[in-house]
């Protein structure tokens, strides 16, 4: 017997950590009838079908959720058409909240593992494969009953063994946290997580993927648009076995660890507890990623973070709104000033990538309101700024008070806010043409100088962010996105339109940020003439090949290797460290900046750059 778990996950470095768990937990009694078929969205559909198909599957488990839930109906609705005796469940929370309505819409599903899968989905495993034990066995005894019934002459049409034969509906119903067509079982109690089994025994599937890790399941907090607020019980893993795990990964020199813990720190104890761990236990390659709530972060816990690697771990920080209407609203408690000294610390430790979150159509929130909550968390200088929109998510409070709130959302997935009492489709429309520039300018860390130095040029930066929405949609580039190297000049232009008597600083701005980034090898048109320069940049080399002063890990290069390998451009003005108007003064003479891409910031990835002395020929 097979069961065959379907994933279709949103990119290929992501994986589905529910069907690996769903797997382990069968144990090994039943885990060999498991096989697991992960592909993604972007699969032609096609494709997955037909390789879905050729597996010959005895059952289908699909998991399902927002991004996914379109492409699993469809193929629910083919596969049951090649496969219409297989049995297809569902699981996961697109379909845990409003089962029995889509077992109604959609009647080729058998029915739906609700909320906490693990033992569920053993039980069903077990139900299957013994079903399959009993019709084996109740073929071989009609086998054996027609040559009774031929050697005795026993009237045909009567089977000595029909009373037995098991049919497909009997014991499915005294399965817990099942939803068949005939309603719900039982609920099941939550899962005790001491009982999950380790997912990564073998990493061969996971290579070039994200690796996904729960130390936690459940959320104290009680945030109205969050569906981790239904089961406020948060359960921890025993820190004994954590640690025992963490230390596989570590062992193994993992490039990334995501826990997907929905408030990591919420128990004190058990965050530093691991977090004193990967501390002490550091490979000097493994990253750390933590969805956290850094107001109520402690002194130990800022310590810890304080002393680890650069690049070590990195912090997800919810802040949503810091419209103090708002936050009552979503019942999301949060002291906004210290969130912004905690992240200001955390920042001056230069060792701690950190994500800050924006929800756009809250309840209390306007476009202005919006703005102030942008501008706010801009001035705690993220690594990355995320704007995301509002998802109406099934089961979730904001989806019981949406009239309430005069909340209008897409009927089908994700949910999406399209407007609200306070905002209307328009403003959400500017606000996605904001959240794309932040994507491409700010989160893409490829524009740092030049964006605080254009900053100046406006009243805030949500306007600056706004003003350059307005920009691409004049010049169509929404339509026809620019190239990513090309972005340079659009920024460019941009600049000369608001900011013309700057122009000069501005191609050096950008040629800085431009070459921390990457050693292009075709040169940006913006960039300054380099014909003047090199026969002193190429004595620069040759002295470097001598000396080693600058480059002292490159020693096995010669001179025109150097060259290539690292990059050295001239400036006018100290770019680098301009914060204001008053800082842009042009050098008496150039200033020349050596960038290094062997050695990189484990934060940003910016090459390690340099003044470095150059002997100019007169």
């Amino acid at each position: 017997m097979k069961f065959l778990l379907v994933a279709l996950n949103s990119k290929y470095i992501h994986s589905n950590p529910a069907l690996y768990s769903l797997r382990a937990y069968a144990g090994d009694e039943l885990r060999g009838h498991v096989e697991l078929a992960e592909y993604t969205i972007n699969h032609a559909f096609t494709d997955v079908l037909a390789d879905v198909y050729k597996r010959q599957p005895d059952v289908v488990g699909i998991s399902c959720y927002i991004w996914n839930i379109n492409y699993v109906w469809e193929l629910v609705t083919e596969l049951h058409k090649l496969l219409p005796t297989v049995p297809i469940w569902l699981g996961g929370p697109e379909v845990s909240y409003d089962a029995p309505k889509l077992l109604a819409e959609h009647p080729e599903v058998t029915g739906i593992m609700v909320g906490e899968g693990e033992e569920t989905f053993r039980e069903l495993l077990r139900y299957y494969v013994k079903r399959e034990c009993v019709s084996a066995q109740n073929v071989d005894n009609r086998e054996k009953a027609k040559q009774n019934q031929w050697i005795s002459g026993e009237e045909e049409g009567r089977s000595p063994v029909g009373d037995n034969v098991e049919r497909a509906d009997i014991g499915l119903s005294e399965i817990k946290g099942l939803c068949l067509s005939s309603g719900y079982t039982m609920p099941r109690d939550l899962t005790d997580m001491n009982t999950l089994p380790f997912l990564y025994e073998d990493l061969s599937a996971f290579e070039n993927r994200i690796i996904y890790y729960e130390s936690s399941r459940g959320c104290p907090f009680r945030c109205s648009y969050c569906l981790s607020s239904i089961d406020k019980k948060v359960r921890l893993r025993d820190l004994d076995i954590v640690k025992r795990e963490l230390q596989f990964f570590l062992d193994r020199k993992v490039k990334q660890v995501k826990f997907v813990d929905r408030t990591f720190n919420c128990n004190h104890a058990h965050a530093a507890a691991i977090w004193q761990y990967i501390s002490e236990h550091d490979n000097g390659v493994t990253n750390f990623h933590f969805e956290i709530s850094a107001d109520i972060l402690n002194e130990e816990e800022l310590e810890l973070l304080s002393r680890m690697r650069p690049g070590l771990v990195q912090l997800e920080i919810g802040v949503q709104s810091v419209n103090p209407e708002t936050l009552a609203a979503i019942h999301r408690s949060m002291d906004v000033d210290k969130l912004e000294r905690v992240v200001a610390r955390i920042n001056r430790g230069n060792n701690v990538h950190q994500h800050l979150d924006l929800i756009a159509g809250l309840p209390y929130e306007d476009y202005k309101s919006f703005g102030r909550s942008f501008d706010r968390v801009y001035a705690m200088k993220p690594e990355q700024l995320q704007l995301g929109f509002l998802k109406v998510l099934k089961g979730s409070e904001m989806m019981d008070r949406a009239e309430e709130f005069g909340i209008c959302y897409t009927d089908k997935p994700p949910y999406e806010v399209l407007f609200t009492k306070w905002i209307s489709f328009e403003e959400v429309l500017r606000l996605k043409r904001i959240e794309e520039m932040v994507e491409l300018y700010y989160n893409s860390n490829q524009f740092v100088h030049t964006l605080r130095f254009l900053l100046q040029a406006f009243d805030s930066p949500f306007q600056m962010y706004e003003a350059l929405a307005e920009f691409y949609e004049e010049k169509g580039y929404f339509v026809n996105s620019p190239a990513r190297s090309y972005r340079y000049q659009v920024l460019l232009a941009f600049a000369r339109e608001k900011d013309k008597e700057y122009e000069e600083v501005y191609r050096e701005l950008l040629t800085y940020d431009l070459y921390l980034r990457e050693n292009v090898k075709s040169r940006p048109d913006f960039a300054k003439d380099l014909q003047l320069y090199k026969e002193a940049m190429r004595d620069f080399y040759r002295r470097e090949e001598e000396t080693r002063t600058y480059l002292p890990e490159y020693r096995e290069y010669d001179s025109k290797q150097l060259a290539r390998m690292t990059h050295l451009e001239p400036f006018s003005y100290p770019v680098w460290e301009m914060q204001s108007r008053e800082t842009v003064k042009t050098a008496e003479e150039p200033v020349f900046v050596l960038f290094d891409y062997e050695t990189r910031n484990p934060l940003t990835g910016d090459a390690d750059a340099k003044q470095v002395e150059v002997e100019e020929k007169k």
